[in-house]
């Protein structure tokens, strides 16, 4: 079946799957691929965290980030298909682990690493990375701020700041 081969790959650690949500580009491509098109050279490659180059203006965020648009469609396309299949159809999650969920409890796996982003380890959130000295105040280090895109590897908030759109979408994530 297409979708379970689908699903081998989104949640293989060494394909799409971090501990923060499914990467925008598969890691198996941590070196560099290159193609040509229209005529010229074009390459590309995983990159957990900010770009390396200049590529697509920079600070492009589909190359491997987590990035929320591409976890939460996956996220509510997989409860959907859950309650459809039931405990029907399972997969491996995280692949080869042998531990065996159905469609809703993976998509409660990539909901969990996306809200971990936000929940604070030892008083630090992962999405703060770096950016939350002590100097910056009370205030700032006590409420979370919304960015762009996170590095797969670390969850570090990156790209714009304050990005209250796609990334806001976590509110729907945490359950009561």
């Amino acid at each position: 079946m297409r979708l379970r081969r689908i699903l081998e790959k989104v949640f293989d650690r060494e394909e799409l799957l971090s501990p923060h949500g499914i990467g925008s580009l598969s890691a198996a491509c941590r070196e560099t691929v290159t193609a040509q098109v229209g005529g010229q050279n074009s390459s590309t490659s995983h990159e957990p965290g900010e770009s390396r180059t200049g590529l697509f203006g920079g600070s492009s965020n589909w190359r491997g980030r987590v990035w929320f648009p591409v976890n939460v469609l996956p996220v509510d396309a997989l409860h959907t298909d859950g309650r459809h299949f039931g405990d029907s159809f399972t997969i491996e999650v995280p692949t080869g682990s042998g531990n065996v969920r159905t469609l809703e409890q993976a998509a409660d796996t990539i909901e969990r690493g996306l809200s971990s982003l936000f929940r604070p380890v030892d008083g630090v959130r992962p999405a703060d990375g770096q950016r939350i000295e002590s100097s910056a105040g009370p205030v700032w280090s006590a409420h979370p701020t919304s960015t762009e895109f996170f590095d797969g590897d670390t969850g570090e908030g990156l790209g714009a700041t304050h990005q209250t759109g796609w990334t806001a979408l976590v509110a729907t994530l945490f359950r009561a």
